[in-house]
């Protein structure tokens, strides 16, 4: 059996986080790939293309790795919401989603270049915002959290008071399925005879 080095291709916090609670070790190596703004027709398409494009790049500098990249878009009315510009376009994408459900995907691609694995994935989950009061909106942006999240908002802290019902992988809206990405790198791992540096 060969012993292989985990590596988070992003800067994410709450992706390490979430890594940290399956107990795996890791090394964290942020990708330099740019998120383009959507203009396609294929929003999961275009989540994959993101979380395949941050692995690869990472593979190519540490090809004996197995390379985790990832990529979480939200999504209504087949409206891909990225991260906010400024408070303003805070305010509007989290209107948006006041009493209405969305989907959040994320995507997670598994690279190792020595080996020839690369592994796309994603995973679709469904919440529903209440009816939001704008002092609400006001009050969330002021805390300043939902500036690096796709949406403007983060499960985690506190706009998971907005969220009155989720159908799917709580994990997968914080920004990575963790049972999905545990059984996928479990799978791969058997597969060719591999374990993760500790």
């Amino acid at each position: 059996m060969k012993t292989v080095k985990l590596v988070l291709a992003s800067a994410s916090p709450r992706r390490k986080e979430l890594l940290k609670q399956l107990g795996l070790a890791f090394e964290t190596v942020p990708s330099s790939v740019t998120e383009p703004a959507f203009t396609g027709k294929n929003p999961v398409q275009y989540a994959r293309a993101l979380a395949k494009a941050k692995a690869s790049e990472i593979a190519e500098k540490y090809p004996d790795s197995i390379i985790l990249g990832a990529d979480t878009i939200v999504l209504i009315n087949d409206q891909v919401l990225g991260k906010p510009l400024d408070e303003h376009h805070a305010f509007v994408m989290l209107r948006s989603l006041s009493g209405r459900y969305h989907h959040v995907i994320t995507a997670f691609s598994l690279h190792h270049k020595n080996l020839q694995i690369a592994k796309d994935y994603h995973i679709r989950t469904q919440v529903h915002f209440r009816e939001l009061l704008e002092e609400e909106i006001q009050y969330y942006i002021n805390t300043g959290d939902p500036f690096d999240k796709a949406g403007a908002y983060g499960i985690q802290d506190y706009s998971g008071v907005f969220v009155d019902s989720i159908k799917g992988c709580f994990y997968n809206v914080v920004g990575l399925p963790l049972s999905a990405f545990y059984s996928r790198l479990t799978h791969l791992l058997r597969e060719f005879d591999l374990k993760i540096q500790s």
